[in-house]
């Protein structure tokens, strides 16, 4: 192994302890996912490093990409969101082990990996969209009263929403609901 090879691992592990304890655990504090992510890192890393002194790099490191995905999505659930610092984690361990090592773009593509996250991901960043799932105390089944009974509750502009079940034995209604909060709460929210 080579000292560039062995630059572009210290560059993968500093990302994904970057990506790790610097963006996701501070916003989102599932302890959890943080051995999730390193690991599949750490262990993508590892497996494509010795990959990559053969010959079936290529392929292989994209077949493991595709097996890793699968059994990822079969596990406990997670949100869309962390599914991307997932993915995230398991493209930079595959950058970091596949990529030659003499070449400057691993370590760029690896930094656009975190910037992109840090963006896309950062508090501010669409801060007055929201989503919930919400149980009303009565059965309701016309949707423009139902809107309106979810915009007076949640205090904003309801932009989407599906029933998931509606009990008139019970006289409730379960609705996913998307909605954006006025400009002055969300400054409060964030504050």
């Amino acid at each position: 192994m080579t000292t560039a090879h062995l630059a572009l691992i210290a560059v993968d592990l500093v990302a994904a302890l970057i990506l790790t304890f610097a963006l996701y655990f501070p916003r989102h504090r599932r302890r959890d996912l943080v051995v999730a992510f390193l690991g599949v890192n750490v262990g993508v890393l590892a497996v494509t490093s010795v990959l990559g002194s053969t010959e079936i790099a290529a392929g292989l490191g994209l077949g493991l990409f595709g097996v890793l995905s699968i059994i990822r999505l079969r596990s406990s659930e997670i949100s869309q969101r962390e599914v991307a610092y997932y993915f995230a984690a398991l493209a930079m361990g595959l950058i970091g082990g596949l990529s030659p090592a003499s070449s400057p773009l691993p370590a760029l593509l690896i930094a656009l990996i975190l910037i992109v996250m840090w963006a896309a991901d950062h508090p501010a960043l669409l801060s007055r969209n929201r989503h919930q799932l919400v149980r009303l105390d009565r059965g309701l089944s016309d949707e423009d009263e139902l809107r309106g009974e979810l915009e007076r509750r949640l205090g904003g502009r309801i932009t989407a929403f599906t029933v998931q079940d509606l009990d008139f034995v019970n006289d409730t209604t379960l609705v996913d609901v998307r909605y954006r909060l006025p400009r002055e709460a969300s400054v409060r929210s964030l504050a």
